[in-house]
């Protein structure tokens, strides 16, 4: 594992997950939908659908109900109970909000998120970060979302900086993937335990103090 890159020129953060404790929105969202279409929603079925956009989610989801054709009526209805979740609130994720203010203070930031713009501001205003983003990009914005690398070539383009002098912060194998094949370092703090996802740097969430550390040396050239 590398350590974080020292010469860093913008941070383009995911959202859900990594910022903002919206997957026990989704969780909630997709349990009942499993259960309402007769099937157990667990571990093994969370992990083939974290970070996918909702259209990805109800293809998936067509396929494990064995119901070919119905992902758009699937990937809706997921929608309609995860805004009905969110509208509940949802808190940002350790560490998160001290984390994008130190980075906003030393480069530019960016969120590029999987979620539809309508849930993607939901999320950054229900967690109190949108004063700290200026500049959000959602998957209903680009030609193709995440795993493509559309959402973070976006990003890098807006904020003016090289993707291989970005860093990408991710918590799923589906924005890693974005991530990757943008040209950004990956920094990853999974929100699945185990799941082994590609990484230039791994760590356990955004809490921890390298990080914080890091970001605040940014701005001055002395990140090591």
């Amino acid at each position: 594992m590398r350590a974080l890159p020292a010469g860093s020129q913008a941070v383009v953060f995911d959202c859900d997950g990594l910022l903002v404790n919206t997957e026990a929105c989704w969780t909630v969202a997709e349990t009942a939908l499993f259960a309402a279409h007769g099937h157990v929603f667990g571990h093994a079925q969370k992990a083939l659908l974290i970070g996918r956009t909702a259209e990805a989610a109800g293809e998936v989801m067509a396929d494990c109900f064995g119901r070919p054709g119905a992902g758009g009526e699937l990937a809706a209805e997921l929608l309609e109970r995860v805004r009905k979740e969110l509208a509940r609130g949802a808190a940002p994720l350790p560490g998160a909000v001290e984390l994008v203010r130190a980075c906003r203070a030393a480069v530019p930031i960016a969120v590029a998120s999987n979620s539809p713009r309508e849930l993607l501001d939901a999320a950054l205003g229900s967690a109190g970060l949108a004063e700290y983003v200026t500049h959000s990009f959602a998957a209903d914005e680009v030609p193709a979302p995440k795993p493509a690398p559309d959402l973070y070539l976006t990003a890098c383009e807006a904020l003016g900086v090289a993707p291989k002098h970005s860093v990408a912060f991710e918590d799923s194998a589906t924005g890693v993937s974005s991530a990757r094949a943008a040209g950004l370092y990956v920094a990853v703090v999974p929100s699945l335990p185990g799941a082994g996802l590609d990484h230039d740097w791994l760590g356990a969430g955004l809490d921890e103090p390298e990080l914080l550390d890091w970001a605040r040396k940014l701005g001055d050239g002395s990140a090591r």
